[in-house]
């Protein structure tokens, strides 16, 4: 049974109930971000809330295992505050390699008590993980608010946003030091990172550059 890192609760009881080796109800869902998404072996006839406490389980050694080991400055309260910034980082972070990156751009932003302005959290308060938004988030979206909506509320949104796997958790709690504060996408599959609002916009209009060629091409 495979779990992909990223999966929200409504995609994982989607996934269990698809398999029909597995058998049972499934019952009430602990919080989003509850379960470590991995590749479980099964037997057949299993019971599907067997495994949702095993993934409870298994997710709550690995944040646990983190937060023993995490760095000493993280403007972070608890692990539940450390398992909601990894949801982020799941999401924004296009490869592992990127992840300790882009979890050092978010914490220096709490640090410096700015805003995170993360979309996938904008996402997230419009579809509660139920759905793929399947295009590109509105001016309106952006400035409505809701309790995830990082753009309208400072610090970290009440829950994750998605089950992190095991690298972005580490990312989290052992970030890459850097001064970076801003980061947009590079048309490679990775991100540009900057230092200062200047430099950053100057990265935003390379990728505005980069989107408009490719509406020409399609």
């Amino acid at each position: 049974l495979i779990i992909p890192e990223g999966f929200s609760n409504y995609q994982i009881k989607e996934r269990m109930i698809s398999e029909k080796l597995l058998s049972g109800k499934i019952d009430t869902l602990l919080v989003e971000g509850s379960y470590a998404p991995q590749t479980y072996l099964f037997s057949r006839g299993d019971k599907r809330n067997k495994f949702l406490t095993l993934m409870v389980e298994k997710q709550r050694v690995i944040l646990d295992e983190a937060w023993r080991n995490r760095a000493t400055d993280l403007p972070l309260n608890n692990k539940f505050e450390a398992l909601i910034l990894a949801s982020i980082i799941e999401e924004e972070a296009s490869s592992i390699e990127e992840q300790k990156i882009i979890a050092s751009v978010f914490i220096n932003r709490l640090k410096y008590g700015m805003r995170l302005q993360t979309d996938p959290t904008v996402i997230y308060g419009i579809t509660k993980g139920e759905y793929k938004l399947g295009r590109g988030l509105l001016k309106t979206e952006l400035t409505q608010y809701t309790p995830w909506n990082t753009y309208r509320i400072k610090g970290l949104p009440p829950t994750p946003i998605s089950n992190p796997g095991k690298s972005a958790i580490k990312a989290v709690t052992q970030p890459a030091i850097t001064d970076f504060l801003y980061f947009v996408a590079d048309g490679k599959g990775g991100h540009w990172f900057a230092k200062s609002n200047e430099e950053h916009n100057k990265n935003v209009k390379k990728w505005r550059e980069i989107e408009k060629k490719r509406e020409i091409t399609k």
